[in-house]
C-alpha cells in the first residue's frame, strides 16, 4: 500500500510535470489564438534551447546564463520564422492559413529535428542539483518544486502582461476582434510577430525544465509538440487559462498512471483523459 508521503510526493512531480506541459499549452495557444496558425514546431523550440543550455554548461558556462542563451536562440529563431515562412502564411485566410499553417511549421518541425540529429546524438540534461525539499512529513525533490515554482512564475508575468500593459491589452484586442483592433490603430501582424517570439522561448522555456529534470533529446521534440497539442485542445485551444489548467491536470494524471501502471499505458490513460475533458469540459476552459 502507498503511504501518503509517497502519494504526496508522487503529486509534487506530477504538478510539476504539468508546470511543463501548460509552458508548452499556452505556447501553442497564444499562436493560434492570434492568428489560427497551428505551431508543430513547438516541440523543436523546447528541444533547442534545452540541448543549446546543456552544451554551454557543458563548456564552462554558469547555468543561469546557459539557459538566458538557450531562451535567446529560440527567441532569434522564432523572430526569423515569422519574418519568412509565417509572412507566407498570414498572407492567407480562414482554412487555408489554417491548412498552410500546418503543413508549414510541420515540415518546418520535421526540418529541425534533421538538422539537429546531424550535429548532436545523445542526451541532455542541465546541472540543477537542489537537496531534497521537506513539505511536512512528504520529501520531494528540488527540482520539481522550482520547476512549479519558475512556470507560476513566468505564467503570472505572461498574464499580467497580457491584462496590464498596453501591448497586452492590443494582443487580447486581436484574440478578440482582429478588424476592430485595425480600425483603432493596432497592426495585427507587428504583434503576431511579438507573440510567436513570445510562444517560442515559453516553450524555450519548458524544455529547460523538463532537462532540469530528466534527459532530453531530439527524439521528444515530436512527443512535445503532441503533450502541447492535447493541452491546448483540452484546454479550448484559444483558451490561456483553460491551457495552463488542463497541463497541470494531465501532468497529474500521467505521473499517476505511470507509478501506478506504467508508461505505456499512463500515455494511454492520458489520451483517455483528454477525451473526457473535451466531452465534460467545465464552460471557463472553453472561454
Amino acid at each position: 500500500m502507498v503511504s501518503v508521503s509517497t502519494l504526496a510526493a508522487i503529486t509534487i512531480d506530477g504538478l510539476a510535470f504539468g508546470a511543463s506541459l501548460a509552458l508548452l499549452g499556452v505556447g501553442i495557444t497564444l499562436v493560434y489564438g492570434l492568428g489560427e496558425v497551428l505551431n508543430l514546431a513547438i516541440g523543436a523550440f523546447a528541444v533547442i534551447a534545452a540541448i543549446t543550455a546543456s552544451l554551454l554548461t557543458s563548456g564552462g558556462v554558469p547555468l543561469p546564463v546557459a539557459a538566458l542563451a538557450g531562451l535567446g536562440v529560440v527567441g532569434v529563431l522564432g523572430l526569423v520564422i515569422d519574418r519568412t515562412l509565417l509572412s507566407l502564411v498570414y498572407r492567407s485566410d480562414g482554412e487555408e492559413r489554417i491548412l498552410l499553417g500546418i503543413f508549414t511549421t510541420l515540415g518546418l518541425a520535421v526540418m529541425l529535428e534533421g538538422i539537429m540529429v546531424n550535429f548532436v546524438s545523445s542526451r541532455y540534461s542541465l546541472p540543477l542539483d537542489l537537496a531534497p525539499v521537506d513539505i511536512g512529513t512528504t520529501v520531494v525533490t528540488g527540482t520539481s518544486v522550482v520547476s512549479i515554482a519558475v512556470a507560476a512564475v513566468v505564467l503570472a508575468v505572461l498574464f499580467t502582461f497580457l491584462n496590464r500593459t498596453f501591448l497586452g491589452k492590443a494582443t487580447r484586442t486581436i484574440f478578440q476582434d482582429e478588424r476592430g483592433a485595425q480600425l483603432v490603430g493596432i497592426d495585427p501582424r507587428k504583434i503576431r510577430t511579438l507573440v510567436f517570439v513570445l510562444s517560442a522561448v515559453v516553450a524555450g522555456l519548458a524544455g529547460l525544465v523538463v532537462a532540469a529534470r530528466s534527459n532530453i533529446g531530439v527524439g521528444n521534440a515530436f512527443q512535445f509538440t503532441t503533450f502541447a497539442l492535447i493541452v491546448s485542445i483540452v484546454g479550448g485551444v484559444r483558451s490561456l487559462v483553460g491551457a495552463v489548467v488542463a497541463g497541470a491536470v494531465l501532468g497529474l494524471v500521467n505521473t499517476l498512471a505511470n507509478f501506478f501502471i506504467g508508461s505505456y499505458v499512463a500515455t494511454v490513460i492520458l489520451f483517455g483523459a483528454a477525451i473526457v475533458f473535451l466531452l465534460f469540459r467545465p464552460e471557463v476552459m472553453s472561454s
